[in-house]
């Protein structure tokens, strides 16, 4: 995304503007422009600031997350020459209007994310992103934002129908291996995310992962010694007392967890991230850069949520697996029913997520993260430091020499918090980066 200059502030005595049915009118003189004013990155923050505030599963949240930067990417594309091609196509221009792209690129994300979340009212955030005024002579109607409304409706209505509100009730399956709630009067979040249409995928099953473990049916699983293998990690290393976790893995599953409300979830964190990057690193286009990022953290969602809900296992959390007594049929699976996972919600309790555990979602968000920044950058040997909003790891930094590093570290984590499995995190992260591959390869090239 364009940074607007101090320098071209001296060109008209302007101000902010105020939306006139997708035009605007000038009004008062405003503040100089800060060095360094992204839009990109501000419209980002007031995303996250949203994600905070309305909570819920991660799924929803990317979704909206894609949304929002596609549009203010197509509008980017719409005025500007230099990016590459749009995702949903260019909006054009209207005759004797005035142009400014950092306008419309408010617009349209200003435009998505009241349509996204309509119990939200962002206008003071629109005001706050026009505090700095368009810059040169308006065209003899004045400025217009219509492309950047445009680029914005043309994402509202090409996601009208892509079955995210579908919301059919999960049917339990009353056997040993599967999933089950963990948490008195919790039911399945998202059971049919997994059939939402995406955005840059061939099919929410495109890169489908196996079974857990690759075996061909529930049984085979249930009794292997690999099984075993997974749920004794898992009781080791996950367990809120007693574990084999070190200090370190103990500060890392907390660190990465972001799954209570109030926080900026998983695809928050990692848009966090990249904006530390970007910052850090640079960019020319912050506007490319998080529309790729948001539209594989998107699809990676509905990819992770097709494995837990759309195959033959949907696979049951550890803490079921360990704690309450199940005929698996498996000698090296003895029930401890005291036993907890390490993840705790606000009132000191522990619990698990409430959606299958196979594939992980956070390392499919993981994989994802890192298969797109390494890729736009052509490197994945980039050292950076992240932060977290965890309420069990406030203030906690952790630095990185690679992307794949905070991916691999972000899957595990799941591990060490007793949450996952060690096979759910592996899956993850390959699925994830095949998703990254996707988006990388075929969009706003």
């Amino acid at each position: 995304m364009r940074r607007t200059p101090l320098r071209r502030l001296a060109a008209l005595a302007l101000s902010a503007v105020t939306l006139v049915g997708g035009l605007v009118a000038v009004q008062a003189p405003a503040a100089a422009v800060p060095a360094g004013f992204d839009h990109t990155i501000y419209w980002n923050n007031v995303l996250l600031k949203t994600y905070r505030a309305v909570g819920g599963p991660p799924t929803v949240l990317a979704r909206a997350g894609a949304m929002m930067h596609l549009a203010m990417y197509d509008a980017t594309a719409s005025l500007s020459g230099s990016v590459g091609t749009p995702y949903l196509g260019k909006v054009a221009r209207l005759p004797n209007w005035s142009y400014d792209l950092d306008m419309n690129v408010d617009m349209a994300a200003f435009k998505v994310l009241q349509s996204v979340f309509p119990g939200r009212d962002f206008t003071a955030d629109w005001q706050g992103a026009r505090t700095y005024p368009p810059i040169g002579e308006p065209g003899p109607e004045g400025w217009s934002t219509s492309v950047g409304e445009g680029t914005a409706q043309n994402m509202i209505n090409a996601r009208a129908n892509d079955n995210s509100t579908v919301n059919t009730p999960y049917t339990l399956i009353n056997a040993a291996g599967q999933w089950r709630p963990t948490e008195a009067g919790t039911s399945a979040a998202g059971p049919n995310w997994g059939r939402v249409k995406p955005f840059a995928l061939t099919s929410s099953s495109q890169f489908r992962p196996s079974l857990p473990g690759g075996f061909p049916n529930i049984t085979a699983m249930l009794t292997s010694t690999d099984y075993a293998t997974q749920v004794n990690d898992v009781r080791r290393l996950g367990a809120a007392t007693g574990s084999t976790r070190t200090a370190d893995q103990t500060q890392a599953a907390f660190f990465w967890a972001n799954d209570l409300d109030g926080t900026y979830k998983p695809p928050g964190q990692l848009f966090a991230h990249t904006q530390i990057i970007a910052k850090a690193k640079g960019t020319a286009n912050t506007s490319k850069l998080f529309a790729l990022v948001a539209m594989a953290m998107a699809d990676a969602s509905i990819a992770a949520w097709d494995a837990k809900y759309e195959t033959d296992i949907d696979l049951w959390r550890p803490d079921t697996a360990i704690a309450e007594p199940q005929n698996d049929g498996n000698p090296d699976t003895v029930p401890q029913p005291a036993w907890e996972p390490l993840s705790t919600a606000a009132d000191g309790t522990h619990f698990s997520p409430n959606f299958p555990a196979y594939i992980s979602g956070h390392a499919t968000f993981a994989g994802a993260w890192a298969g797109i920044m390494k890729r736009y950058y052509g490197t994945d040997a980039v050292t950076f430091t992240a932060t977290t909003e965890d309420p069990k790891a406030v203030g906690v930094q952790r630095t990185f020499t690679s992307f794949s590093a905070a991916a691999n570290e972000n899957a595990l984590s799941r591990l060490w918090l007793g949450v996952h499995y060690r096979w759910d995190a592996d899956a993850g992260l390959a699925t994830g980066d095949a998703v990254a591959n996707r988006v990388f390869g075929n969009y706003l090239r």
